[in-house]
């Protein structure tokens, strides 16, 4: 359940925010009611779509699936990037608070197993003020907050007691690659802060109670995201009972195709040196099979008009 009281001071804090802003790493501070910052939003929440994904861990999606709002904008600019219709070039639907709750509210309808907020980072302060609303309507779904980790370790502990999962990245474990690559400065330094923000607060992931840290970590090719390095992190200086779900659907979209070190597929050996990893440190999680092929559905539209 939301801490109400929490729920409050989150909401005023991070309008306060639009002023000068920090809601991400960035930390543009840009005064969002007048100019858009890095993200490219203003003062309306952008989103792109809403709907049942299936593609979420397991855990997460239950029978019905994850209720995930794809919102607009982010702090990082991946080359890589598979959303870069939305996150980089900004597509979407403006929302205000109460057309955001009616939104929540829908996917509790639909009986999703959580909601989804996918690059939430930008759009705090609608998110507080939505889930406000729709709490006073009956809103009770865990909540996912689905993140790059580029995030700000003050903004994380306004979260603390509204967030209940923490679905987040590892993208890299060197700051001269996310630089390079996602032009996004100090990613692992910033990057292993909010994850032990994280873990204070939610422990590691457990399904009973559908709370907790979950880490994601996508191999790129040629060793750029520093699996070992990750997976050491989470085991060592987090806990090994973390969750780690490993990803092995890159592929070179947007931008990484004119990159060379960036524009294949991974390996089946850098695959297993991967799973080798995870194993050497204890880890246990979710893992795709490299060859896996898409069966069935993986996401329901909802049908909202947004």
């Amino acid at each position: 359940m939301i801490d109400e009281k929490r729920l409050k001071v989150a909401e005023k804090y991070f309008k306060e925010t639009l002023k000068s802003c920090t809601m991400c790493a960035r930390n543009c501070k840009v005064d969002r009611r007048k100019s858009q910052g890095f993200c490219g939003q203003k003062v309306s929440a952008k989103i792109s779509g809403a709907l049942l994904h299936f593609g979420e861990e397991p855990p997460l999606v239950g029978q019905n699936g994850a209720g995930a709002v794809f919102f607009s904008g982010c702090g990082m600019r991946c080359v890589y990037c598979q959303n870069f219709a939305f996150s980089h070039l900004n597509h979407g639907k403006e929302l205000n608070d109460e057309e955001l709750a009616k939104i929540f509210i829908s996917i509790q309808k639909a009986k999703a197993t959580t909601l989804d907020l996918v690059t939430p980072e930008p759009h705090l302060h609608v998110i507080t003020s939505a889930l406000s609303i729709a709490s006073k309507k009956g809103f009770s779904l865990p909540i996912v907050f689905n993140t790059s980790s580029y995030v700000n370790v003050e903004t994380l502990k306004m979260l603390e007691g509204i967030v209940d999962i923490y679905l987040a990245d590892i993208r890299y474990t060197d700051d001269e690659f996310s630089l390079k690559y996602s032009a996004a400065p100090n990613y692992w330094t910033i990057t292993k802060k909010a994850l032990t923000e994280m873990y204070r607060q939610v422990g590691p992931f457990k399904s009973e109670k559908m709370r907790g840290l979950i880490v994601r970590h996508l191999i790129l090719p040629n060793g750029i995201a520093g699996t070992e390095e990750a997976v050491r992190f989470v085991a060592e200086e987090l806990s090994s009972s973390v969750p780690i779900s490993l990803m092995s659907q890159y592929f070179p979209v947007y931008k990484a195709k004119n990159v060379p070190e960036l524009s294949r597929k991974i390996t089946k050996q850098e695959y297993e040196k991967a799973l080798l990893t995870v194993e050497k440190y204890g880890l246990h999680g979710w893992y795709q099979p490299l060859e896996e092929k898409e069966k069935g559905v993986y996401a329901k539209s909802l049908h909202i008009s947004i």
